[in-house]
């Protein structure tokens, strides 16, 4: 056992932050290994400790994020302080433990630090008036000059939010204005993809002395810092000219040691490395053809994918149509914008039937969205085996949670990749509802692709037929439609991933490959 220089055992603080640390990163996943060299028996004593681990691990950040909460509140909220905060985020403090934990990790599970961050963060969401962002409060210009904008994805699958800084002139009269304008579009994404990293990329073609703006990157940095913790996953600067070089030094201190290592400094040669070439446009030597305009603003591609309404065909019926190519080009709608005038199609106990052929052998998901609406699972990533593996199909379970029908409907960024059945409907309440999603034969599932999920309540009146859904959704306000996005995530081992998914603890999952978690684990237990 490791102690300190007088002999003393080390705080329990101390050791906290260190289990923390050891464990705390949210796309890990806890692992119940096969036989390792040292045998069955090793092998089982080695899960125990990792499952050990885990529940320690579980308890301490409960008890950090319960300390957080009420140090908050005694020390931050007393009387006329309350005021310096929206009181939104102050509610949603006390209720999202994810929210708690990014501040936690971000500052390494230092109480104080992070109590600090969230005072800063708190003040600046208020003086900014984020939750009330939004078209019709923020100047047109900033919407119509195209500096700053999401679209597309990276390599790992991260949305990628643009700064074309050619663009972007400093002036000291638009400063304020053009803050609140990317502070709009990190609140809207914050709002979409809770703790979803982004992936920033600084376009610097054709930038001069004019385009400079070092109070705007440093705001930029900040939001990433203090405003909102772990939404950073990189930083990819593109064809930074020499006389900015002085400039970046300046921003890499801004950054500090933990997140300098985020800077990605690419050309037109290497820039691949990080980003695809068909999210890369043409002058950085891509091929999406996006431009950007306004209006409207730009968001995800979702359209209505194959086979819509028809049956998913077998596996032989697939061979047959990728020769032949031209049926299945014509099952995709090609006015994305509108949707099929569709008879009421509620979900039947039959269709159910006719499905479950096809689903018996698909792993139910195990994790879930509790929205106001529906539950859905899995709560955020479709899980495809890779061609080597085979495993093409998978599940999105829905849970009508109201007290009455609800219409849904399913959408995708790559309807030509994706079968989906049924891909609208509507059920009844306290049912649930299992939606098959297929991958067309011959192609693969990316981290890039996303699925959309749309519901909205039926408030059906007495005595009333069924309504048409085209109808429905033509009329349906859109502030009462719940949205709720899925990504794709693409695992070598299927099979392996979704028992291990089945082992996690609570939920709480902690990835490290089998040999790699017990040396971590021994040395953990090792220095406590």
């Amino acid at each position: 056992m490791i102690r300190s220089k007088r002999g003393q055992k080390p705080p329990r603080k101390d050791r906290r932050r260190r289990i923390l640390k050891f464990c705390a990163n949210e796309n890990n996943l806890l692992r119940g290994g096969e036989g390792s060299a040292g045998g069955e028996g090793s092998a089982g004593s080695h899960d125990r400790l990792a499952v050990a681990a885990a529940e320690s691990v579980m308890e301490e950040r409960a008890k950090l994020i319960a300390e957080t909460r009420q140090r908050f509140t005694s020390e931050y909220l007393q009387q006329d302080k309350a005021e310096k905060y929206d009181s939104r985020d102050v509610e949603r403090l006390q209720q999202d433990d994810g929210w708690v934990e990014s501040y936690l990790q971000w500052r390494h599970h230092h109480v104080d630090d992070t109590l600090k961050m969230i005072d800063d963060s708190f003040q600046w969401r208020k003086e900014f008036s984020v939750h009330d962002l939004s078209e019709s409060n923020l100047p047109r210009w900033t919407f119509e000059t195209g500096a700053v904008y999401l679209h597309g994805y990276d390599k790992e699958g991260n949305k990628m939010f643009w700064f074309r800084v050619k663009l972007h002139v400093k002036d000291a009269k638009t400063s304020l204005d053009k803050k609140k304008y990317a502070a709009f579009w990190l609140e809207r994404y914050a709002k979409r993809e809770q703790g979803k990293p982004l992936t920033v990329v600084f376009d610097l073609t054709e930038t001069g002395l004019s385009n400079i703006d070092l109070d705007f990157v440093r705001f930029i940095i900040n939001c990433f810092k203090i405003y909102y913790p772990k939404y950073l996953s990189k930083m990819v600067i593109y064809e930074m000219p020499w006389i900015m070089n002085a400039a970046w030094k300046m921003v890499k201190s801004w950054l500090g040691p933990d997140a300098v290592n985020m800077l990605k400094f690419t050309t037109k040669a290497d820039v691949q490395e990080y980003i695809n070439t068909e999210y890369l446009p043409t002058h950085m030597g891509g091929i999406d053809p996006f431009k950007y305009s306004y209006p409207p603003l730009p968001d995800d591609d979702f359209q209505t994918p194959i086979c819509e309404n028809g049956p998913i065909p077998g596996d032989d019926e697939l061979d047959g149509k990728e020769k032949g190519d031209g049926d299945i080009k014509e099952t995709v709608d090609t006015n994305h914008n509108e949707e099929p005038l569709l008879k009421a199609k509620k979900v039947s106990f039959d269709d159910t039937e006719r499905l479950d052929s096809k689903t018996k052998s698909v792993k139910k998901p195990q994790t879930v969205f509790k929205g106001s609406l529906l539950h859905i699972s899995p709560a955020e990533d479709i899980h495809f085996g890779s061609k080597e593996s085979g495993e093409t199909k998978c599940l999105i379970v829905l849970t009508n949670v109201t007290k009455n029908p609800v219409a849904f409907k399913v959408r995708t960024t790559a309807p030509e990749k994706y079968r989906v059945k049924p891909s609208n409907g509507s059920f009844e309440p306290g049912t649930s509802l299992d939606i098959l999603v297929s991958l067309h034969g011959g192609v693969e599932a990316s981290p890039q692709d996303r699925f959309l999920v749309m519901a909205a309540e039926m408030n059906q009146a007495a005595g009333g037929g069924p309504p048409d859904l085209g109808q429905f959704w033509k009329e349906v306000p859109r502030d009462q439609v719940m949205e709720h996005r899925l990504r794709c995530h693409v695992v070598e081992s299927y099979k392996a991933t979704n028992a291990a998914k089945e082992n996690s603890i609570k939920g709480y999952a902690v990835g490290y490959c089998q040999e790699d978690l017990h040396s971590k684990v021994d040395n953990q237990i090792s220095g406590i």
